[in-house]
């Protein structure tokens, strides 16, 4: 199983474990566009996360339907353990990398 990912799968999995339980497509659109100000389409978020889940990096569940969305259900999306491992190993890295960089100054 391939479990490297682009910038765009890294993003949405770190929105998953912000979101912790509540992560659905539109809640993903919302904090995307929160942190980035900046949109993403669902079809989008919907292809990135079929392809995390398919990764084994995240799963998901049916949540139960409500009035509000006209009784259809949501698809509930949480980190696996392996997708939270991936996500620390890759912010390590890139501490790591950071750490290493030169203090630059532009004038």
């Amino acid at each position: 199983m391939n479990k490297s990912i682009g910038s765009l799968e890294e993003i949405i999995l770190l929105i998953v474990i912000v979101l912790n339980d509540s992560a659905y497509a539109v809640s993903i659109s919302e904090e995307y566009s929160k942190q980035f100000n900046k949109t993403i389409s669902i079809p989008a978020i919907h292809t990135v996360l079929r392809r995390l889940e398919e990764k084994g990096l995240i799963k998901s569940r049916v949540g139960g339907s409500t009035n509000l969305r006209g009784g259809r259900s949501k698809r509930i999306y949480s980190i696996t353990n392996v997708g939270y491992q991936l996500a620390r190993d890759l912010n390590k890295q890139r501490e790591t990398l950071w750490s290493m960089a030169p203090k630059l100054s532009f004038e």
